[in-house]
């Protein structure tokens, strides 16, 4: 069968060099001026990252999830807190992320831990989903576990759909809700011509300051 050879797949980086001159003193700042870029550039989901933890079995695995909020202290994200990823992520905080903006010759990288959201926090970020992600949150009681048939999960949705009317508010099911990462190490990844990658890493240090360094590609 004929297929597309990946070693044959090569994508040229043109464009400026990143350079340490450029660069914000806090990781949150330069990420906030890149995300804002992403999103301009028209790029598709510019907050979906790929997220790793690491199982008690000790194998690591990676999923793409939708970062929902960013500031000073880290990103959030949400989800079930019975799937598999989250009760990973209870057994042990240690995680990473990348956001693959290849499209745009960057990629962003943070390394830290993680710690759940408060109840006020949850519940607020719960009432602005829309009503589907509402009962979507209500069907999927079960993530990450075995269904019958996607006609199972379909007969889930619709039961939650009669329990509230369409004008009524819908609850946050307790098991739902968000986790904050907060960054020991930021690395930020700017595509380069002759595979001559800029990379540049903040790391956090003992006063709570952040060190950058140049790494080679």
């Amino acid at each position: 069968m004929d297929h597309q050879n990946p070693a044959e797949l090569r994508k040229p980086y043109m464009g400026e060099p990143l350079r340490r001159s450029g660069l914000a003193d806090l990781p949150m700042t330069q990420f906030h001026l890149w995300f804002d870029e992403a999103c301009e550039s028209g790029l598709a989901e510019p907050n979906a990252m790929v997220l790793s933890s690491v199982e008690p079995s000790g194998m690591p695995r990676s999923r793409t999830v939708l970062m929902k909020g960013y500031d000073s202290s880290g990103l959030r994200f949400f989800t079930n807190y019975t799937s598999r990823k989250a009760r990973a992520l209870d057994a042990d905080p240690r995680t990473c992320v990348v956001f693959p903006w290849h499209a745009i010759r960057r990629q962003v990288l943070f390394a830290g831990r993680v710690e759940r959201l408060g109840d006020e926090e949850n519940d607020l970020y719960f009432a602005s989903r829309p009503r589907g992600s509402q009962l979507g949150a209500w069907a999927s009681e079960r993530q990450s576990r075995p269904v019958a048939d996607r006609a199972e999960l379909d007969r889930l949705f619709h039961e939650f759909d009669s329990v509230w009317a369409a004008d009524e508010s819908i609850p946050r099911p307790a098991y739902w809700g968000g986790f904050r990462l907060f960054p020991s190490e930021v690395e930020f990844w700017q595509g380069g011509e002759d595979r001559m990658h800029d990379r540049f890493r903040y790391l956090l240090v003992e006063d709570g300051g952040w060190e950058i360094e140049r790494l080679a590609p």
